[in-house]
């Protein structure tokens, strides 16, 4: 008896201390036991689970197929899975579907057949593998770009030298305005293989150190005139910022067209603003939410209030020729050259969206080491070690975007606090008005449904004034959000942000 209460206590153990999700079920699929990192990956109380078909963790699809695998098992011995494993998809409490790693294994005790599932979350993972196969098919492209925009070069030449010989050796009066029109045509066309090359990556930049301030400076007075008065550009400069190395013009140009590209999102007027900051990523989650590798950078930030991207636009806007512009004349080409010149330049470039309320595009160039004060070098403003925590006040996380979800639920929880959450403000101010007990609300700002970031807080305040309330938003500042109808300020959060940058806005909250 007392080697069996041992082994119980060790298995118990076992289950408690193991980082993966572990299932226990029988030969029906009726979970058993559920360790508490199954309960996290699946949302739900080890209560809810125990006594459950496991088929509660599968989309439907998968469940339907569950009891003839396991009856097919069972009377053959025949293994798809157990002993194997392979990559399924789970389904969480709120229906949420995410990739994940199952091995299953099984294992009799007195008369029952006893499974046991082994549960890995491949989410990030994933995730990872998108950014990379993102990267991957534009720079395939970019080879396969380059490759011929070099053959055209070459044609052009051939062809633009024989018109040019042609027009010097003298040609009638009918025939010049046609040899001139050639000539403009293959001129036009020799540009459009250069920015093409750009795009490649194989232009020949000339980067000199720079001075972001000076150069976007110059360039906003220029594009003042270009937008006009019915468009009005804001600029946040902040007081210090390091040089890079990158080429004046290809950054001036990059710069002219992303706000050419805001003015025609923004249709006849809107605001744009421009800012520029030292950046330090140097916490996981701000790497993997940018996908950038960790180091100094400085960001130029150009926003719009205007009509905003779909998710299929801001996946494919950096291809070459993928335009949505195409009955006004567009190419599809900008993009892909400001992505070519900031990639050569060995920097990284972001985008973030929301459909009728703006875009957001962010440039990273590698900042130059600088001694700011005598002798001393940068320390970086934002240290992981020695964050303050929370004791185990609720958050209600509320977020469209299931990824950013996910990752803002793991922040949060990685810092001490207990989690809830809401796919949207409606849902949130559901969950708030069935009694749903939290102390602080976290919630983006634009959200579909009728309650915005804004708008809940409005409602938070009013109706349960012990809970407070931190807002985050995707822009870089409230040139999108002060067209949101609200009384009060608030303070924004905006993403990306680092670890530190919540720890810290969390405790002011509940200090």
């Amino acid at each position: 008896m007392k080697q069996t209460t041992q082994e119980s206590a060790l298995l118990h153990a076992i289950l408690e201390a193991a980082v993966d999700a572990m299932i226990v079920s029988d030969d029906a699929g009726i979970i058993l036991q559920a360790n508490p990192a199954a309960c996290s990956l699946f949302q739900y109380d080890a209560s809810e689970m125990i006594g459950q078909n496991v088929k509660m963790l599968m989309p439907k699809s998968l469940a339907k197929q569950h009891d003839g695998f396991m009856r097919h098992h069972i009377e053959t011995g025949e293994k798809k899975i157990i002993g194997i494993g392979r990559d399924v998809e789970g389904q969480r409490k709120d229906k949420t579907v995410f990739p994940l790693h199952l091995s299953v294994g099984h294992s009799q005790v007195g008369d029952q057949r006893l499974f046991i599932g082994i549960l890995h979350d491949l989410t990030r993972r994933r995730a990872t593998q998108d950014a990379l196969s993102r990267s991957q098919r534009l720079d395939a492209i970019g080879q396969m770009t380059g490759g011929i925009a070099h053959d055209f070069n070459n044609l052009l030449t051939v062809v633009i030298g024989n018109l040019e010989l042609l027009q010097m050796r003298g040609v009638t009066d009918r025939q010049s305005p046609l040899v001139k029109e050639a000539l403009e045509s293959a001129e036009m066309g020799a540009d459009l293989t250069s920015r093409l090359m750009i795009f490649a990556r194989q232009s020949n930049l000339k980067p000199a150190k720079t001075d972001l301030r000076d150069l976007c400076g110059d360039t906003l007075t220029l594009l003042k005139r270009t937008l006009g008065a019915t468009y009005h550009i804001r600029t946040d400069f902040a007081q210090q910022v390091d040089p890079v190395m990158v080429d004046p013009v290809q950054l001036q140009s990059a710069l002219m067209n992303l706000a050419l590209n805001a003015r025609d999102a923004m249709d006849g007027r809107g605001e744009l603003l421009v800012s520029i900051a030292n950046v330090t990523i140097d916490d996981t989650y701000m790497a993997q939410e940018t996908d950038i590798a960790p180091g100094d950078y400085v960001r130029l930030s150009v926003n719009d209030d205007g009509a905003g991207m779909s998710v299929e636009a801001q996946q494919r806007a950096f291809e070459p020729f993928f335009t949505t512009k195409s009955e006004h004349g567009g190419t599809g080409l900008g993009l892909a050259m400001v992505y070519g010149f900031v990639r050569q330049s060995g920097g990284h470039i972001t985008l973030y969206s929301e459909l009728n309320h703006g875009t957001s595009f962010r440039l990273y160039f590698p900042a130059l080491p600088v001694v700011h004060e005598a002798g001393a070098t940068k320390v970086p403003s934002g240290e992981n070690n020695g964050l303050p925590r929370g004791k185990g006040q609720t958050i209600l996380v509320v977020e469209d975007n299931p990824k950013v979800r996910r990752l803002s639920l793991e922040r949060i929880r990685d810092l001490g606090y207990v989690t809830q959450e809401a796919i949207s403000g409606d849902d949130a101010y559901a969950l708030l008005k069935d009694g749903m007990q939290v102390d602080l609300v976290f919630s983006d700002l634009v959200m579909p449904g009728a309650l915005n970031g804004y708008d809940l807080a409005a409602k938070v305040v009013a109706e349960f004034p012990d809970v407070k309330v931190l807002l985050t938003s995707g822009y870089a500042s409230d040139v999108v959000t002060t067209a949101m109808s609200h009384e009060r300020v608030y303070d924004i959060l905006h993403k990306p942000y680092r670890q530190s940058d919540l720890a810290f806005r969390l405790q002011a909250l509940f200090s």
